[in-house]
């Protein structure tokens, strides 16, 4: 009988101490998880639940504070819809470099820590040089946002580390007279492109 006691106790001793081992293992294993998170896997999080009539605040480094609810992540930027007073007024890319700071609610901290199932697609894997040659191709009336200040105009080449953009009056169309200047913008320095509605 002494000797069942004895071997129920082992059994419950070593059940007791694999439980709190295979609790601090999750317990590490979490902490691993959110020390490899980006800005960019906080904002995927929040985009995969976002509700209706939610909006993601965000500063800029700027210092202009935008609210936003994106809607496509790329290798190191993301799109989304800009919301204004009376709702949406347009889209915008945004290289996770220009973000100084996301404004989140309690309750979307977190939702922005909920683990994410692994979605790979193409988009996720293009750069914004890919993003920004695709406005230019579209001729697209832009907006940059600098540290410098905005720069309206169209795209009209990406390079490796910065791109030209042919500044004219947001209504007309791009045409070389109507071209005021062309400037040259480190890729660095773009902290949003606001992209112009047709």
């Amino acid at each position: 009988m002494q000797w069942d006691h004895l071997f129920e106790d082992l059994a419950d001793q070593f059940s007791a101490e694999r439980e709190e081992a295979e609790q601090r293992a999750a317990i590490d294993d979490e902490r691993l998880r959110i020390a490899r998170l980006t800005i960019r896997d906080r904002l995927a999080a929040l985009a995969a639940g976002i509700r209706p009539g939610e909006r993601i605040g965000m500063q800029l480094h700027t210092d202009e504070r935008i609210d936003i609810v994106p809607v496509e992540f790329g290798a190191d930027w993301f799109g989304a819809e800009l919301a204004g007073i009376g709702g949406s007024y347009g889209a915008c890319l945004v290289p996770i470099a220009g973000v100084a700071a996301l404004l989140l609610t309690p309750d979307q901290v977190e939702r922005s820590l909920i683990p994410q199932p692994a979605r790979p697609s193409v988009t996720e894997r293009l750069s914004i040089h890919i993003a920004l040659r695709d406005l230019g191709r579209r001729r697209t009336v832009c907006e940059l946002l600098t540290p410098a200040g905005a720069i309206i105009g169209t795209i009209d080449r990406v390079a490796r580390d910065h791109l030209d953009i042919a500044v004219h009056d947001p209504e007309t169309v791009r045409r070389n007279r109507s071209v005021r200047v062309t400037r040259i913008v480190p890729l660095r320095d773009i902290m949003l492109v606001r992209i112009h509605a047709d």
